[in-house]
């Protein structure tokens, strides 16, 4: 509206602005009452099924449990039977607040199949505002929640969670304060707040099921006398590494002597002794192996009930004992160093195996190492004592040294006599490893060879590489008995690539 003063005319059409607001807040559109309705129908849906569950509950439990062990399920089936009463004693209030709905709404449109006049919005705030009615309602429900959880023992009333509640909120909604404001104060049209009452019907609904099947549970429990108690200790493990906390968990069972529990282990039936089963299995093989135990215990109805232990698992490691030479870690040059790492009671894809001054491949417990300079270097051996969690086990130092010279050899001979024929038949100068046990080979890259026949001036010759050279081949051909035939200013490279100075062969002619 305009301030200051206003022409008659203007005057009109303020008042006629404000009639035209107050019919919109009037109109509801249809769309969102046939919603409620919608809504209501499948909420008495719901509320029939649950009702239905709750006798098929209470005629199985008549036919069975009450018929086979009266002493026992009477007191039991009697407290459901309360549970039932006072969701009923809710129902039946609640049922006549809808009538009066019905009867104040004109009653119920046959086309529509909903409230005449579902559409108002004074008639459910006069009776449950006005007339205190919602107030009153509020206090049956939370006084219906009350009843039910009394039924209860405190553990079972941490188990259940019932939405059958009506409380004030802690801040207020749309300027509303109290719960009954919100759910049928003004603006609530009458077909919403019959919606309203049936879907507290089936949150009640719902609250006795879950009582009723607690309640009516009770039978399927075993009724056991504990008398036999036992401290037990269980580890998870008996084989540590140095640095691996121990762990076990310390508690006391109980059990009924007059019980006897069926016990079995990957399917087999175990011997019970006391209430416990003795599992032996023979440990022919390495690896390893897992199991985990059925218990089953007859409950007082026959039935049986089964409880499974965690898995646990044990390793077989085949005996072992490991000799190392202290003065004898030695890594070579040039070659693969071949190792073996092992820890017992760890397997072999848990060991980690690292190294400083060199290179290391390989798994599953066979690894090769290369070094490439003279001096020392350390491998490490880890393992992965828990997941994530790795444990250095230990640290070893090796010399790390160059292959040792060959020996220079002609017609294999490093000296002597030879026959005459035997030295003009040969044709290379070899190097060759004795006594080495690693694959390492040498390559003669140049001598000299020096022929000195009797009362003659000696021949010197040299070449590159091991073969003969012509030359030396024609001296050789020229030699007889007696010559002097040596080989010197030999060397020799090998797999680490330096080359050697070998020994002089010297051979005679005979």
């Amino acid at each position: 509206m305009a301030l200051g003063r206003e022409t008659p005319r203007q005057r009109m059409i303020n008042i006629l602005y404000l009639v035209l607001l107050a019919l919109l807040a009037l109109n509801v559109p249809d769309s969102i009452l046939d919603a409620f309705k919608n809504i209501n129908n499948s909420l008495e849906t719901s509320k029939s099924n649950v009702n239905n569950s709750v006798q098929q509950l209470f005629t199985a439990f008549e036919s069975t449990k009450l018929k086979d062990e009266p002493a026992r399920a009477r007191p039991i089936y009697e407290k459901a039977k309360q549970a039932q009463a006072i969701i009923a004693e809710l129902n039946q209030y609640i049922d006549g607040i809808k009538e009066e709905f019905v009867e104040q709404g004109g009653g119920i449109d046959e086309k529509t199949g909903d409230l005449k006049m579902r559409e108002n919005e004074d008639i459910a705030p006069n009776m449950m505002i006005n007339g205190k009615k919602g107030e009153e309602l509020k206090k049956k429900i939370n006084g219906t929640r009350q009843k039910l959880l009394a039924l209860l023992t405190p553990e079972e009333q941490k188990s259940v969670s019932f939405s059958l509640e009506a409380n004030d909120p802690d801040k207020a909604v749309n300027g509303k304060r109290r719960w009954e404001e919100i759910n049928f104060g003004s603006g609530t049209p009458l077909t919403a707040a019959m919606t309203i009452l049936t879907k507290i019907q089936t949150d009640a609904q719902n609250a006795e099921s879950d009582v009723v099947k607690l309640i009516l549970g009770k039978m399927d429990q075993a009724v056991v006398n504990l008398d036999r108690f036992s401290a037990v200790a269980v580890a998870p493990t008996s084989y540590l590494i140095q640095g691996q906390p121990y762990s076990a968990e310390v508690f006391l069972t109980a059990s009924d002597s007059k019980s006897q529990p069926a016990i079995s282990v990957n399917g087999t039936n175990l011997e019970v002794v006391d209430g416990k089963g003795i599992y032996r299995v023979p440990t022919n093989r390495e690896g390893i192996f897992k199991w985990s135990g059925i218990i089953r215990v007859k409950q007082t109805d026959g039935s049986y009930k089964e409880y499974r232990t965690p898995e646990q698992t044990y390793q077989v490691a085949r005996p072992s004992a490991v000799v190392s030479p202290d003065k004898m870690n030695v890594l070579y040059i040039g070659v693969n160093n071949p190792i073996s790492v092992s820890a017992p009671g760890t397997p072999t894809d848990k060991i980690k195996v690292s190294m400083s001054g060199g290179s290391i491949s390989g798994s599953g417990g066979k690894y090769n190492v290369r070094v490439s300079s003279p001096g020392t270097a350390r491998i490490s051996v880890a393992a992965e004592v828990a997941p994530g969690k790795t444990q250095t086990l230990s640290t070893t130092e090796f010399r790390v040294k160059r292959i040792p010279d060959p020996i220079a050899q002609f017609g294999g001979k490093t000296g002597g006599s030879m026959a005459t024929v035997a030295l003009k038949a040969q044709n290379a100068v070899f190097a060759k490893l004795e006594n080495f046990d690693f694959e390492a080979s040498f390559k003669v890259t140049k001598f000299s060879m020096i022929v000195a026949k009797p009362r003659a001036d000696a021949i010197v010759l040299s070449t590159s590489g091991g073969q003969l050279s012509s030359a030396m081949k024609a001296a050789l051909n020229g030699i007889g008995p007696g010559t002097r035939v040596i080989f010197d200013n030999i060397i020799a490279v090998g797999p680490d690539g330096s080359p050697r100075q070998l020994n002089a062969v010297a051979l005679t002619a005979n």
